[in-house]
């Protein structure tokens, strides 16, 4: 028997990754989609699919041949709701979507999520629960920790090191050879041109430390 697949979670990054699994070779073949989970039962509710949530993520015991793929973007979320699956025993899928380059020397982790149009020149390594969404370009030499996201159209140049739990919003650019450590949000249309603190939140041309207290 072939796999059972389940999304984590169906908004709006969860169904835009199910219209997405659907060109994949895998796809009733490596495994069969089961439907989603999610912890609002009616979340599809006012949307026209062929699928549904099968059952809330509280709920949900990982059992031999069932496979998941995370269907969430937000970064804190993502753990939070990933992190008690994985310590249950959860096998989750690495997705690479058919119109992706993929270069050589590339290393994807586990749970790995790279969207359409994205581009993975050379001697890259991706950690566990990464995503690196729509158009996001990664040069050579890039190091990304696990449960990063990238949102659609990031450009990392080459030599970048991206720490675990990082945020980099639409458009976000780090300059080459620069470091952004582990929980740092980078905020949409940003770019880096020196290296980003543990937590840090920048923001800009060039990308400066957000002050919250200048709002």
């Amino acid at each position: 028997m072939i796999p059972d697949l389940y999304i984590v979670g169906a908004g709006g990054f969860g169904r835009e990754l199910y219209c997405w699994l659907k060109d994949l070779a895998g796809w009733g073949r490596d495994w069969e989609f089961v439907g989603f989970l999610d912890d609002n039962l009616s979340a599809l509710d006012e949307f026209e699919y062929d699928a549904q949530v099968v059952a809330p993520i509280k709920d949900y015991v990982p059992q031999s041949g069932q496979l998941l793929v995370c269907g969430i973007g937000n970064v804190a979320i993502k753990e939070k709701v990933c992190g008690p699956l994985l310590a249950r025993g959860a096998n989750f899928l690495t997705v690479v979507h058919p119109s992706a380059v993929v270069g050589a020397n590339v290393a994807l982790g586990a749970g790995v999520v790279i969207c359409p149009g994205v581009i993975l020149t050379c001697d890259i390594k991706v950690g566990d629960m990464g995503m690196i969404n729509l158009h996001s370009s990664i040069g050579h030499d890039v190091i990304i920790g696990k449960w990063t996201t990238l949102s659609p159209q990031s450009n990392l140049n080459g030599g970048v090191t991206i720490g675990a739990s990082v945020f980099l919003g639409s458009g976000a650019v780090i300059l080459p050879g620069h470091f952004v450590d582990d929980s740092a949000l980078v905020g949409a249309g940003s770019v880096v041109m020196r290296d980003v603190k543990r937590g840090q939140s920048v923001f800009g041309n060039p990308a400066r430390v957000f002050n919250q207290a200048a709002l």
